[in-house]
């Protein structure tokens, strides 16, 4: 995972978060959920295809995504989509009060300057 000005180690933590919600609005492959989350984050998150993809599988793994082979929407080979399972949609929504919880007890740090 990548990321402009920011440190690694930071970002980690979120690209479980980034990729559930990702797939919340429907099924997606590889390439469209790298460029959803870099659209949705304003370029500010880039995922290669040597990230994105063991975490998809470590997702897929734990029952909070599931893969299926589709054919191609623009012709050529299929292409796997994932999307969210009933799990995965209960572990979105804890993650997704976790950030905020998180974020919200960081506000007065980062308002200090």
């Amino acid at each position: 995972m990548q990321s402009r000005d920011l440190d690694g180690n930071l970002l980690r933590g979120s690209l479980e978060f980034l990729l559930l919600a990702s797939l919340e609005g429907g099924a997606l492959y590889g390439l469209r959920i790298i460029q959803d989350v870099q659209n949705r984050t304003g370029g500010h998150f880039s995922f290669k295809e040597g990230t994105l993809y063991p975490a998809l599988h470590r997702l897929e793994k734990r029952g909070l995504i599931r893969a299926e082979v589709q054919p191609s929407d623009v012709g050529g080979p299929p292409r796997k989509y994932y999307h969210l399972t009933d799990s995965g949609v209960r572990e979105l929504s804890r993650q997704r009060d976790a950030q905020r919880a998180h974020a919200a007890a960081l506000r007065p740090f980062l308002e200090f300057a």
